[in-house]
């Protein structure tokens, strides 16, 4: 029987498209899961086809439409009261070079530097990105502009995530 996606799958995928040759100890420490669920979650991404059959290798193409024209749908971002938090979607990095918005969107945390409209993260250790891998937080951020950004934020949001993909190839 083959599970369903869950939200920390979209995280690995991201990180193994930057990675794909990681070890699942050194996978397990960027994200911040254990290796067991970080192999549960290939194993989904495979059956899924986010990844190529057998191997850990990403396949960009299906994951770029994935988190294009499903990602917002499969894993809405529940918006909440105003909280201090880590910046994420357009109040994030890469975005909020490009996007002077009003608004600031944040994962709720008490260590977070900022203060705006919580957002749930895709998985709870979200919010130690920035000092775990931080790369991996500024893909978190665009993928968060896609769950619950305005549409230039989507468009401008999707540019940068295809452009790392194919940089990462």
């Amino acid at each position: 029987m083959v599970k369903p996606l869950q939200p920390i799958d979209i995280v690995i995928a991201l990180r193994l498209s930057k990675a794909p040759e990681a070890r699942y100890e050194q996978l397990s420490a960027d994200v911040g899961v254990s290796a067991s669920w970080a192999h549960a979650s290939v194993g989904r991404l495979q059956a899924a086809g986010l990844l190529r059959p057998g191997s850990r290798s990403v396949n960009r193409l299906a994951l770029r439409e994935f988190l294009e024209h499903g990602v917002r749908y499969a894993f809405p971002g529940a918006s909440g009261m105003e909280s201090q938090g880590v910046p994420t979607a357009h109040s994030g990095p890469p975005l909020a070079e490009h996007i002077v918005a009003e608004d600031t969107v944040v994962w709720p945390s008490a260590s977070g530097q900022a203060v705006g409209r919580a957002v749930s993260p895709l998985y709870e250790r979200a919010v130690e990105l920035p000092n775990r891998c931080p790369s991996l937080y500024e893909d978190l951020t665009l993928v968060d502009a896609l769950r619950v950004g305005r549409s230039r934020e989507r468009k401008l949001a999707m540019k940068e995530l295809e452009r790392r993909l194919v940089s990462a190839a």
